[in-house]
């Protein structure tokens, strides 16, 4: 099995309430009267009560176009990323020479060299490390990086130290002329943050003294025909979001059940899963997950906490969440967790953890 060493967050410096966000974004875009009234009723709504940002809100007006945006990208996605890994390796007491692979996953941005590559040397990676760059599983990209990890640590290779790395800044992909309700709904929710986290297979020397939880089985899961419900639609602007008002349906019909599926394959039931680290999609998506498997009003807390403390950090917020859940102090030995995000295909991915 694969067992977690350390799990970590960061978020950039620049806070602010969903109010003062609402503001400032609806003077970037210049919407009129209907349209800002919409866009009140979506942060209203969100479940959000404060963001982060990579760059405070007045350096937006001048970060504008695909370009600029991209560049503004780069600069601050490759300091969260070192932070977030220099953090998860201090945590996990190993020095960035005893890695031997690291994921990582972003889809806010693009970069070649990617995100890891870039910051190799700062972090003081060997020349050999082993570098595994995933885009487009968007807020899937966390759980789908960490079942990646899995995969490769339990491949004839349980002797390693694998580094994942989430990395997403939301705020760069504006769309200020956009209004449809999904644009409007997406500038509600989303905000800036990074995860790292770190894996040793069996036979580390470190597993013995990791103080996460194993993964226990993973499983993706695409769904046909929905390619058009969630993901970019990228233009001279940069990425446009798709956000069909179907995937609340979607969950109700598809996602509860694949849950069920999953775990009754380990002899469990919903009921079994005593910590969910389910990606914040947001309020609708959370409550209908919720409905349909029967949870009790605690058992989505964390994903709710998350979500209104710094919005939806996309791929990074399960490595959030489940931060979170060890640190509010670490479930009982032998108890079964459940990671789950939604993402662009549309698709899900699920990682089962037991402490």
């Amino acid at each position: 099995m694969t067992r977690i060493a350390a799990v970590c967050g960061v978020l950039p410096p620049h806070r602010y309430r969903q109010g003062e966000l609402a503001a400032g974004l609806a003077a970037l875009r210049g919407g009129a009267g209907d349209e800002q009234a919409l866009s009140e009723r979506f942060f209203a709504g969100a479940g959000v009560a404060s963001r982060h940002l990579a760059y405070p809100l007045e350096r937006h007006e001048e970060i504008d176009g695909f370009g600029r945006a991209n560049d503004a990208w780069l600069e601050a996605a490759c300091e969260l990323a070192q932070q977030s890994a220099e953090l998860a390796l201090a945590r996990a007491e190993l020095a960035a020479e005893q890695v031997d692979v690291v994921v990582s996953t972003t889809v806010t941005g693009i970069a070649v060299p990617s995100l890891e590559a870039r910051i190799a040397s700062r972090l003081g990676l060997r020349e050999d490390v082993r570098r595994v760059p995933l885009f487009g599983l968007g807020c899937a990209g966390g759980a789908g990086g960490l079942a990646v990890v899995h995969d490769i640590l339990t491949d004839g290779r349980s002797d390693r130290v694998a580094l994942l790395l989430a990395t997403e800044l939301c705020s760069l992909t504006l769309q200020r002329a956009d209004t449809s309700p999904a644009n409007l709904l997406a500038t509600a929710l989303f905000g800036d943050g990074a995860g790292a986290l770190l894996a040793v297979g069996d036979d580390h020397p470190a597993a013995a003294a990791a103080g996460g939880p194993v993964v226990v089985a993973t499983r993706s899961r695409l769904y046909p025909g929905t390619e058009r419900l969630l993901g970019w639609q990228v233009g001279d602007s940069g990425f446009g979001i798709l956000l069909g008002p179907e995937l609340p349906e979607l969950v109700r019909l598809h996602v509860a059940e694949e849950v069920e599926s999953f775990l009754a394959a380990h002899d469990l039931k919903p009921g079994d899963v005593g910590s969910w680290v389910c990606h914040p999609g947001g309020p609708r998506l959370l409550d209908v997950l919720a409905e349909e498997l029967g949870l009790p009003e605690e058992a989505l807390a964390p994903s709710r906490e998350s979500l209104a403390r710094c919005g939806n950090l996309s791929s990074a917020s399960v490595l959030h969440i489940l931060r979170d859940v060890i640190d509010q102090g670490p479930p009982a030995p032998g108890s079964f967790g459940l990671m789950l995000a939604l993402g662009p295909g549309f698709s899900s991915e699920l990682v089962l953890l037991r402490w």
